[in-house]
């Protein structure tokens, strides 16, 4: 089957930034250029080897082949999709999120989180390791994507633990979980609090080619906190969390990082000193990439009002300084990219005390609205957001994500002037624990394809 996506913009960074159009045929990006539609009956099926890519879909859909296809003989017409005024980008890729499946299913599955990630806008998805059973050994990393080929919508590309049952205590086989499709790993969840064993994992990753991706937290520090520190905790009357929680293991990370030669990765950064850590590393040349949530950069620790669990997270979030701090990150490059750290509840774990609620929020079906607010401020460009979005967590991950003839038909189509309610009763997520509940929104994806295959369309 051939798709024509047609007459959009078309924001592919360092490749192409332009009105063009797309044609797609059998999983795979045919040709991309001006007034394509014109000129079908001249194209036949020219391919290219494809990059790395994430699992793909079933194979019930169509979805691409790793031999070269057939020459074509006949050019069938196409299905069209106008794109005018719309943005053509490559599939987005959200490295952290958490689908609760296997052990917790009540809260979200492998299923359902996919399916709230297309219609979020996003091709591809990390789940993190802190299932029960820990995603600690190649079979779990197995059933994940077993469970994943069922879904047959986004790519899923799991993420490992660095150690076994995420104690901290002893690795894990990176080996065995590289053979199995895992495609980083960490501990996330949980900090790895020994710095020797922390220098092991990243010392046995580099030898595996692997990426370890960091949660920062000192749990010494960070003691029995629940939100962060400051006035606002005190006249709330709850226990706080200071930023040096997270920053003194951002550099301790860090020096490690540097020490190993190795490759990292700092997730959901909060605090400005965070910010400046990474900003004077990566000046040094070190191997250092590090990811903020939409959260982090849109709301502050206000957003816990009246003991608004929904506020509720790991960092928590943080004051207007910090706030300010990943905007400045974001837009000077020290920030690489964004993620949701998508984290399901029940209200069983949300609709109780505060101290003693669960940390997180879903974060999948708003995150790209949430992130085009930051071009409508004119703090990032749209190729610095799809750059953000798709192409740094491909590269940092070493998946192919690029809108180029032969590449997987992996793509994203926004319409930035889009308006809707968010309403979380209404979301694909079974969990309902977001703080942007009835916000008002511009800008969302209208359609998602994996493979060539449409998956959302609005």
């Amino acid at each position: 089957m051939r798709i024509l996506i047609k007459g959009g913009k078309v924001i592919d960074p360092g490749r192409y930034d332009g009105i063009a159009d797309i044609l797609i045929e059998n999983g795979k990006i045919l040709e991309i250029g001006p007034d394509l539609g014109s000129r079908l009956s001249a194209l036949g099926s020219r391919y290219s080897e494809p990059g790395t890519q994430c699992p793909a879909p079933s194979t019930q859909h169509p979805v691409p082949s790793t031999q070269h296809p057939v020459p074509s003989t006949q050019y069938p017409e196409p299905r069209i999709i106008d794109a005018s005024g719309k943005i053509v980008v490559p599939g987005l890729i959200d490295m952290h999120v958490h689908l609760r499946e296997p052990g917790h299913e009540y809260k979200e599955t492998i299923e359902s989180g996919c399916r709230a990630a297309v219609h979020g806008g996003f091709t591809a998805i990390c789940p993190m390791p802190n299932t029960d059973p820990v995603n600690d050994n190649g079979a779990i990393t197995a059933y994940i994507l077993k469970k994943a080929q069922e879904a047959n919508t986004a790519r899923v590309c799991p993420v490992a633990a660095v150690s076994k049952g995420l104690e901290g205590k002893g690795l894990c086989e990176y080996g065995e979980l590289k053979d199995a499709g895992a495609v980083a790993l960490s501990d996330d969840g949980r900090p790895v609090m020994n710095s020797q064993l922390m220098r092991r994992a990243l010392e046995y990753a580099k030898g595996f080619g692997m990426l370890v991706i960091s949660h920062c937290e000192d749990l010494e520090l960070a003691g029995s906190g629940v939100m962060n520190e400051g006035a606002f905790a005190t006249r709330m009357g709850l226990h706080g969390i200071p930023n040096a929680a997270e920053s003194v293991m951002v550099m301790r990370d860090i020096a490690l990082c540097e020490l190993t030669r190795s490759r990292l990765h700092i997730a959901h950064v909060s605090t400005k000193e965070s910010v400046e850590a990474i900003r004077a590393a990566k000046k040094r040349g070190a191997s250092v990439t590090a990811e903020t949530a939409p959260h982090y950069f849109t709301l502050t620790e206000d957003a816990v009002g009246e003991y608004d669990t929904h506020a509720k997270m790991n960092p928590p979030l943080r004051s207007a300084a910090d706030r300010e701090a990943v905007l400045e990150g974001l837009a000077d490059g020290t920030l690489d990219v964004i993620a949701t750290d998508h984290a399901p509840h029940s209200s069983l774990e949300k609709e109780v005390e505060f101290d003693h609620a669960a940390n997180g929020i879903i974060g999948l079906e708003t995150s790209l609205s949430l992130s085009l607010r930051l071009v409508e401020k004119g703090i990032l460009s749209l190729s610095s957001l799809v750059e953000k979005m798709a192409i740094n967590p491909a590269r940092i991950l070493g998946l192919e994500k690029s809108l180029t003839p032969g590449s997987a038909a992996d793509i994203t189509l926004i319409d930035p002037d889009f308006g809707y309610t968010a309403d979380a009763c209404k979301f694909q997520s079974r969990s309902r624990n977001t703080p942007f509940d009835g916000w008002e929104m511009k800008g969302r994806a209208i359609l998602t394809m994996v493979g060539g295959v449409i998956v959302f369309e609005v």
